[in-house]
C-alpha cells in the first residue's frame, strides 16, 4: 500500500488532485488511517487512477468519466466520439474566429461584423431617386432601404407611404456607436461579404437609433445568402 504523496509520483499527478478525486468520489483511497487521516492506496486505485487520466486524454470531462470507469467499453467509444464530434466543432469555431482575427489585423476594417437572425418587418416606405449612394447623405433620420443589385434604388420610412414587408433573414451585421462613418462601415460590410463567398440577398437596412438621452447610433444589416 502507498501513502497519497507516493501515489501522486508514480501517477504524475499532484497530492492536490488526488484529494480532489476523493472528496468527489472518483477516486476513493483503499483505506484511511483514522487516527492521522493518511490516505491508503494499492494496485485498484492506481489502476483506476490510470483509467481516469487516459479517459482525460481522449478529451473526456470528469463529470462524464465519473459515469463510465465502471460501464462497458461500448459505451465508453460512445461517449469517445461525442466527445471528438464536440472538439472537432470547437476547433472548427476557433479556426474561424482565429481567421477573423488575421483578417482584422491584415485589413483597416472600422467594424467588426457579426452574423445575426432578423425578423419579419412591416413598414411604409417612400421611394427616393438617387444614382450613387453618397447622395443619400444626410437623407436619413430614422430607416433607410438601399438596394445594390442591378441598378441602384433607395427609400426611406415614411408613415404616409406604400406598405412595405422585410421577410425573416439572416445579416451581416454592425452596430455604430456614432452616425459618422456610416459610409466606411457599409464598404466594410460588403467586403466581409465577399471575402466569406456569401451573396447579397436584399436591401441593406440602415437604421438610425435615439435615446432620451440625445444618443444616436446606426445599426447596419445586410442580408446574406450561399
Amino acid at each position: 500500500m502507498w501513502r497519497i504523496g507516493r501515489l501522486a509520483r508514480m501517477a504524475g499527478v499532484s497530492e492536490r488532485t488526488l484529494r480532489h478525486y476523493d472528496r468527489t468520489g472518483l477516486l476513493r483511497p483503499a483505506a484511511v488511517d483514522h487516527l492521522t487521516g493518511y490516505r491508503w492506496y494499492g494496485v485498484a486505485e492506481l489502476s483506476r487512477l490510470e483509467r481516469i487520466r487516459a479517459l482525460q486524454r481522449l478529451g473526456l470531462p470528469l463529470r462524464d468519466i465519473a459515469d463510465l470507469l465502471d460501464a462497458p467499453e461500448s459505451e465508453t467509444r460512445r461517449a469517445v466520439a461525442e466527445t471528438l464530434a464536440r472538439l472537432r466543432a470547437d476547433l472548427a469555431a476557433l479556426t474561424a474566429t482565429a481567421a477573423e482575427a488575421e483578417h482584422y489585423l491584415a485589413e483597416p476594417l472600422t467594424v467588426v461584423p457579426r452574423t445575426a437572425t432578423a425578423g419579419a418587418r412591416r413598414l411604409k416606405i417612400r421611394r427616393l431617386t438617387a444614382t450613387h449612394p453618397s447622395e443619400l447623405a444626410g437623407q436619413c433620420s430614422g430607416t433607410l432601404l438601399t438596394w445594390l443589385g442591378g441598378p441602384f434604388s433607395a427609400a426611406v420610412a415614411d408613415e404616409g407611404g406604400e406598405p412595405f414587408v422585410l421577410p425573416a433573414r439572416e445579416v451581416v451585421r454592425a452596430v455604430l456607436p456614432t452616425p459618422e462613418g456610416v459610409v466606411r462601415a457599409g464598404h466594410d460590410l460588403f467586403t466581409w461579404i465577399g471575402r466569406h463567398g456569401l451573396n447579397v440577398a436584399g436591401p441593406a437596412l440602415e437604421e438610425h437609433l435615439f435615446d432620451e438621452e440625445g444618443g444616436h447610433a446606426v445599426v447596419l444589416d445586410i442580408p446574406i445568402g450561399s
